[in-house]
């Protein structure tokens, strides 16, 4: 009995030093004193980041992409996904968040009131933002209209529904190192900041464990696709064997060397990088290159 009773007692220091450990971690005020957006800047960021791709309504064109009401669906492992409405409505939108609210939010995965947001927003690779990009897409932001739809709540199964477990999962895979940390020109450094961060090109592209991390030592192999159809494809030099100037129409045009054109939610990130300046282009093209072949 002696025995039970020090294991239960070790039982529950360890839940206690978890705990501690898991808890929600935001930036304070003095992580953003100082700065200033730029919403020209915020332009930029906003599209390479693809708010608009996952926040826009479904099927929505031209102007309709920056009323960001929220609503389309995400299967996943887990559950579906619901985006969330993230339009400047100050009651069922972000109208009402602050700078120092929408860092926490895509840099710690952390809510306004202090909880642990789910990982369907890509915090684990907009934890590698500047500082002074967030600061740029906020001001970019407060351009954009409200919208009064109230979000819908994520389907998600139990246990995954409960978001203490998501401060578990933060320990595990949330951090700011770069995947591909090796000396890169400046260009292609360029290109690893839009890709790992601002793109999150990895969310899809990469493969992932049973409890949903990316598996980093694959980055960018291709992975299952969430809705169970098809399969999102490997794009290092290992398989992707386009030219740089095949990428580069791609990313620009949407058409594939063969004249095929691109489809699907990928549509979505052609028409994103297309907005961004064909520097910024070329520089994942360049980064692309650099990432180890994966068969």
């Amino acid at each position: 009995m002696r025995f039970l009773g020090r294991l239960l007692v070790l039982g529950l220091i360890m839940a206690g030093v978890m705990w501690f450990l898991a808890r929600p971690n935001p930036m304070t005020d003095a992580d953003v004193a100082g700065l200033s957006g730029d919403a020209v800047a915020g332009e930029a960021v906003f599209w390479a980041a693809g708010c608009a791709s996952c926040h826009m309504a479904a099927g929505a064109k031209d102007e309709a992409q920056l009323v960001l009401v929220g609503g389309q669906r995400f299967p996943s492992d887990f559950g579906t996904f619901i985006a969330p409405n993230i339009s400047q409505d100050p009651t069922h939108g972000i109208g009402a968040w602050s700078l120092l609210d929408l860092a926490n939010a895509l840099k710690r995965g952390v809510s306004p009131e202090g909880e642990h947001l789910f990982p369907a927003l890509p915090y684990a690779s907009y934890a590698k933002m500047e500082m002074q990009d967030v600061a740029n897409l906020y001001a970019f932001l407060k351009t954009l209209p409200a919208d009064p739809t109230p979000s819908a709540s994520h389907e998600l199964t139990f246990p995954f529904s409960l978001r203490e477990g998501v401060g578990v999962w933060k320990l595990l895979f949330l951090h700011e190192n770069w995947v591909i940390d090796v000396n890169l020109t400046p260009t292609a450094a360029r290109g690893r900041y839009i890709a790992e961060a601002l793109a999150h090109c990895g969310e899809c592209h990469t493969p992932r464990n049973l409890l949903g991390g990316m598996k980093t030592s694959a980055w960018l192999s291709g992975a299952a696709n969430p809705s169970g159809e098809g399969r999102i494809p490997n794009i290092t030099p290992a398989k992707l064997t386009w030219s740089a100037e095949e990428i580069l129409a791609y990313f620009t045009t949407g058409f594939t060397p063969e004249f095929d054109v691109v489809g699907g939610h990928m549509a979505h990130v052609v028409e994103n990088l297309a907005r961004l300046s064909e520097a910024d282009r070329k520089a994942v093209v360049e980064y692309l290159a650099v990432v180890p072949g994966v068969e």
